[in-house]
């Protein structure tokens, strides 16, 4: 397929990738807008990645997860909102709220449309002559091999990170043998109420390595399923890359979206109750399998511990750029992250989870027409919320309506969360840490949680 000659660029639709919720979200404020978006979406339906999680229950309520943009579209049609006070799961977001949109845009979403490539027509990444002129051309593989491509005005690529978790080991590479231990390891928390995942874990020894909210739900849920008559001897060890501080377990109480923080309390009571072990300063350097086909993690510092069943790895998302690779992009080189963007959720500077405001200006590039927004535009910074994603492409899509006060005018206020002390801070001095504008107390010493349960050697958990 090729470009009409004839047509205009700003007559060819807004390619967005990703049916997602900031992607529909980008989709209906385009239809606001009047202008034609055009939704590709690797899956077999909308919503495809949060149907992955959809055990999982949000910590946002469904007055924050619901576009404003997007109502407006589903109401004629007699959607109407769930309870705004209470919290869906990752199913009921899609089934509920995800699908009537798709449905609504009808032919505006294609499915099983994965995108391979986005460039300007006729212009690789290298070529300066009359780029801007030129329209974007993203090539796209259906679920069937056949191949198309279409031509777009802008693009604003909302794919998130879900399909490529990091993983265990703690230099950000996998770790030594951690490939070939596949069978033993999962990037998700896992579904305990579906009885073929329970039975894999029940009676089971399994180390969880990750400090967001996803290695907190998946230790309450192992704690649940130890507590449970078919669970009994269900064990889970804890691996932190960093010491025990008071910001270890969240927000708790502090935390302005409470289940949010509830989710840092049910992991301190799983370890304080003794259905956990922590183990502190480990970074997996290599997965190793004993006689009985266990697995052993092995420590950067060489630490071993004892063998364990099953892994479960948390330890963040990172963004696929292959497909941009013909783009001009400005990506902070350690967060992969717009560069007007990365100094705002930096967690080597932000240490509360405050973000500021943000718009059409800090996510553009100097390929003007693209932005990544949503769980994308953060690259590798963790806590994203809706809310964020929702007014991105709000900005965004007034930027393109050529809207320019509206753009501008961002207004965002998001919940605190009480959670200190990014990543890259784990082995900071206290002055230092002080120094780098953290708002919380001085990281203490290593110490030990959950009384005689966790009282072992640094080779069985102990911390």
């Amino acid at each position: 397929m090729t470009a009409p000659a004839t047509t205009k660029t700003e007559d060819l639709p807004v390619v967005v990738i990703g049916a997602g919720p900031i992607g529909l979200a980008a989709a209906a404020h385009l239809v606001e807008q009047g202008i034609e978006p055009l939704v590709l979406e690797a899956g077999p339906q909308a919503g495809a990645a949060v149907r992955e999680w959809s055990h999982v229950r949000l910590f946002s309520t469904w007055g924050e997860v619901v576009d404003p943009a997007a109502e407006k579209l589903l109401a004629p049609t007699g959607w109407t909102r769930p309870d705004p006070a209470t919290y869906p799961s990752g199913g009921d977001w899609a089934n509920d709220y995800l699908q009537p949109l798709a449905d609504v845009l009808g032919a505006k979403v294609r499915t099983g449309a994965t995108v391979t490539g986005v460039s300007r027509s006729g212009r690789d990444r290298i070529v300066d002559s009359d780029r801007e002129a030129q329209p974007f051309v993203v090539h796209i593989t259906h679920a069937d091999g056949r191949e198309e491509r279409v031509f777009a005005r802008a693009v604003i690529d909302a794919s998130g990170t879900w399909a490529t978790p990091s993983p265990a080991g703690g230099s950000g590479l996998p770790a030594l043998g951690e490939r070939t231990a596949s069978d033993r390891i999962t990037y998700r928390v896992p579904d305990l109420k579906d009885p073929a995942v329970r039975a894999r874990y029940a009676g089971k020894r399994t180390a969880v390595i990750g400090s967001g909210a996803s290695a907190f739900t998946a230790l309450s849920y192992l704690a649940d399923l130890a507590k449970a008559d078919d669970g009994a001897g269900t064990k889970g060890l804890w691996i932190l890359r960093r010491g025990i501080s008071g910001s270890t377990f969240g927000g708790g109480e502090a935390d302005q979206l409470p289940a949010r923080g509830a989710l840092g309390l049910a992991a301190k009571a799983a370890v304080d109750e003794g259905h956990a072990d922590a183990v502190t300063g480990f970074r997996t350097g290599a997965v190793e399998r004993d006689a009985d086909g266990r697995l052993i993690l092995v420590a950067e510092d060489g630490r071993r511990l004892d063998p364990i069943d099953e892994v479960i790895v948390l330890t963040g998302f990172r963004p696929d750029l292959t497909f941009l690779s013909e783009l001009r992009l400005n990506l902070d080189e350690r967060l992969e992250a717009p560069v007007e963007l990365a100094p705002l959720i930096d967690p080597n500077q932000h240490s509360c989870g405050t973000v500021y405001p943000h718009g059409h200006r800090e996510l553009s590039h100097p390929e003007q027409g693209v932005y990544l927004v949503g769980m994308k535009s953060y690259g590798r910074a963790p806590t994203f919320l809706a809310m964020t994603g929702y007014e991105q492409v709000r900005s965004v899509v007034a930027a393109l309506s050529g809207d320019e006060e509206s753009a501008d005018r961002v207004e965002l206020t998001l919940p605190e969360t009480g959670v200190c002390g990014g990543a890259g801070l784990f082995d900071t001095p206290d002055t230092d840490q002080e120094a780098a504008g953290g708002c919380c107390t001085p990281a203490p010493a290593l110490i030990q949680l959950g009384g005689p349960a966790t009282a072992q050697t640094s080779a069985s958990g102990g911390c």
